[in-house]
């Protein structure tokens, strides 16, 4: 089973291109982690890790296929290329940058973004790529603060955690995998499975208002 919570690492998007994408089924609300607790034991999980991050989310009105994000210094893009039966969202890596960013690479995460943005600059620092988005009309930064416990349920990766998005706070639980008849059976055992899912951009949205 891959740790999902490796060290962060600069990857081009030829390297992303060839990563398997896991499906991912993701809870937010309130209550979530009491649940998740009492049933996870029951379920035989094993806890491995605990994370805390500080990122930026990039918010497109335009889509929710489109997950842009700053951690550990990395601009890090993936988009969403299917779903499963189940209603499982899959996205796939497709690449961390590390900044500065060149225009090339900065424009086709805008085109990702269905934004339309006239780049002058052959690089863009941090800096540049939050002015980028501030200024636009469709676009929107977010500050995210999370605290992740890590565990698996019959080795499909699972996770409940405690998510801020500018301060405002949300309990959170997913599973991912690419054996999703797996996935199913841990949502089940997890007893999360009532949840609306919602990945992290609509979870975003929803605090800050964009629809």
């Amino acid at each position: 089973m891959t740790d999902v919570y490796t060290a962060n690492t600069a990857t081009t998007a030829e390297e992303a291109s060839k990563i398997v994408p896991r499906a991912e089924f993701r809870v937010f609300g309130q209550g979530i982690l009491d649940i998740v607790k009492k049933s996870m034991w029951k379920a035989q999980a094993k806890l491995f890790k605990v994370r805390e991050s500080s990122e930026i989310y990039f918010l497109s009105a335009f889509t929710n296929e489109a997950n842009v994000k700053v951690r550990d210094g990395l601009l890090d893009i993936k988009t969403k290329v299917g779903e499963t039966e189940n209603g499982y969202e899959i996205f796939q890596p497709r690449g961390k940058f590390q900044f500065p960013v060149g225009k090339a690479e900065v424009a086709t995460i805008l085109e990702n973004m269905k934004a339309e943005v006239e780049l002058v600059k052959d690089e863009y620092t941090l800096e540049d790529f939050i002015a980028i988005v501030e200024a636009h009309p469709g676009l929107a930064a977010v500050s995210v603060y999370k605290k992740r416990f890590g565990f698996s349920v019959d080795k499909i990766i699972c996770e409940y955690g405690v998510i801020e998005f500018n301060g405002a706070v949300l309990e959170t639980a997913c599973c991912e995998s690419e054996d999703y008849e797996g996935m199913s059976k841990a949502i089940e055992a997890l007893e999360i499975g009532s949840f609306e899912n919602r990945n992290y951009l609509k979870a975003a949205k929803s605090v800050i208002g964009m629809v």
